[in-house]
């Protein structure tokens, strides 16, 4: 059962453009029967009580059935009730449609069937704004900037061309072709492409920082997520890095067997890096090995209020194990276990069968049940002024517990850090959230490449000469106008060295993927710019 145990907590990530990826459906919790209610008279074990109650529901499927005024759907009406009686348990045990459990899966596997391209539909146009390394589009001949106009012998432009379209017609089984036709610098051509087998790397970024200090940027633990970390720091190791900024941030976790291999890179042999315990699972612990490539490296690791699960456990097996610095912000709180089981029809459950626990016995999960507004946590902690305040943040001292190397840490809600810094409002306002939103950097960086591209050969060159001027900030705004962000002069003068950033961090994007971005974006990071100056104080 051990490999079918994972870990995994969703959330919104703002991103500019769209992924050729399936995206993660939520199982829809509607109005149900809640089940198991009943009181168990004395001597009537659980297996009788189980039996009477299945043969009760299965006596009023059948009277709804001979008697009900209309007609129902009994599998939508089973459906439900699955729904509804799992929704009672806890915020993260759910059923999974047999409609959702192939994406769910495809987005924890790390792969997909496609063509393998990244898109966004400009000006009803889906544009091609990356062709992912060693795909099916790249052997084909595919490029960034290409517009794709036709699939097969579907016309893909106007008004009704949308996301979900566009993965209908691309994605499908590895070996099947797909026909497509391109524009590009008014040319129309065709190719065809045979679909492969696409893997989508859960790194974001893994770059240099400065001749010392690597960063690795994590987006959720997928089954690949070990061997890509592992393959990520050997890069950085050779381009000369003793100190690694780890960012968790945003991270919803993954598999819980992934988290501890990553982990086990930063320990010595025999090291305790979680355990997990439950009313009828046995504690099962989980020590490091001998193999970490890290052990000697420096490790800084940024989470916030949206690091769960899977990042939970790796920041707290650090903090735990006295290895490295937590920095930013309280993290979610998940510490319960998922298991997955999967039903004849295609559906699966997923259920809770324990909890984890760091190496000095904190659990981790926040409260829920009733009297508990579980998902709008993140917005009590806003008004509380958690995010922005120290002071603000609530510990229960009866939670305390105390690391091998003297560390104070606590237990009942996530991953206190060790150093906290402040959510980052510098630049902030309504105005640039607007920008976000709209794409307004994502469209406008396209239509810039339309014109420069063929300039932008090395990024080093780029980086240190290419600055946003006056004018082409203007022009920003204007083109900004155009796709419905009103003018507000005292936030753009509020926001202007922010949107800057994101100007030509967009372009090194587009043209260099997320290194390229994120190389631009963290010059302007406060909790980068906290942890670089924590390592410049040792040095």
């Amino acid at each position: 059962m051990e490999e079918n145990r994972f870990e995994i907590e969703q959330q919104k990530k703002g991103v500019s453009y769209v992924y050729l990826i399936p995206i993660l459906m939520g199982v829809t919790l509607a109005l149900g029967v809640w089940l198991g209610t009943m009181f168990i008279p004395a001597g009537q074990g659980p297996q009788n009580y189980v039996k009477e109650n299945s043969t009760k529901f299965n006596t009023i499927l059948q009277m709804i059935e001979d008697r009900y005024v209309d007609t129902v759907d009994h599998d939508l009406l089973i459906e439900s009730s699955i729904e509804g009686m799992i929704k009672k348990l806890d915020p993260h045990s759910n059923y999974i449609p047999a409609s959702d459990l192939g994406d769910v899966n495809e987005q924890l596997d790390g792969k997909f069937g496609g063509v393998g391209i990244r898109f966004i539909i400009h000006d009803d146009t889906l544009v091609a704004t990356h062709i992912i390394p060693g795909s099916p589009s790249l052997r084909a001949g595919l490029k960034p900037g290409d517009r794709i106009v036709q699939v097969d012998d579907e016309k893909i432009t106007g008004e009704e061309v949308t996301n979900e379209k566009v993965m209908d017609l691309l994605k499908g089984n590895a070996g099947t072709e797909v026909k497509v036709k391109v524009y590009r610098k008014g040319e129309l051509i065709d190719y065809s492409i045979v679909r492969g087998s696409i893997n989508v790397s859960s790194i974001d970024a893994s770059i240099m920082l400065s001749p010392k200090v690597g960063f690795i940027k994590l987006n959720s633990f997928t089954q690949r997520s070990g061997n890509e970390f592992i393959a990520a720091a050997q890069t950085l190791k050779s381009q000369g890095m003793e100190k690694l900024i780890f960012d968790l941030r945003n991270n919803g976790g993954g598999f819980l067997s992934e988290a501890t291999e990553i982990v086990d890179q930063f320990l010595g042999s025999g090291k305790l890096i979680v355990y997990t315990q439950g009313r009828k699972e046995k504690r099962q612990d989980y020590y490091s090995s001998s193999r970490g490539i890290l052990e000697d490296t420096e490790v800084v690791i940024l989470i916030n209020s949206l690091s769960a699960s899977a990042s939970e456990i790796v920041a707290g097996a650090i903090q735990d194990n006295d290895r490295g610095l937590i920095m930013g912000r309280r993290s979610f709180g998940k510490g319960l276990v998922q298991d997955q089981k999967e039903f004849t029809d295609g559906s699966a459950l997923r259920l809770t069968i324990s909890r984890y626990y760091t190496p000095t016995g904190r659990s981790i999960q926040k409260p829920y049940g009733e009297g508990v507004d579980y998902e709008n946590d993140y917005f009590e902690r806003y008004e509380n002024g958690e995010l922005l305040n120290e002071d603000s943040i609530k510990v229960d001292e009866s939670l305390k517990f105390v690391t091998e190397g003297g560390r104070v840490v606590y237990g009942g809600g996530g991953i206190y850090p060790d150093t906290f810094v402040p959510n980052d409002t510098a630049g902030a306002s309504y105005y640039l959230t607007q920008l976000y939103y709209a794409g307004v950097f994502n469209h406008w960086a396209i239509n810039y490449l339309d014109q420069y591209r063929d300039e932008l050969k090395d990024f080093d060159a780029f980086n240190k000469s290419f600055k946003v001027s006056n004018s082409m900030f203007e022009k920003f705004i204007t083109y900004a106008e155009k796709l419905g962000v009103k003018r507000n002069a005292y936030d753009i003068v509020t926001s202007r060295e922010v949107i800057k950033n994101r100007m030509k961090a967009e372009i090194a994007r587009h043209v260099w993927e997320d290194n390229g971005y994120y190389s631009v974006y963290l010059e302007h990071d406060l909790d980068v710019i906290k942890a670089l100056s924590h390592f410049n104080s040792e040095s």
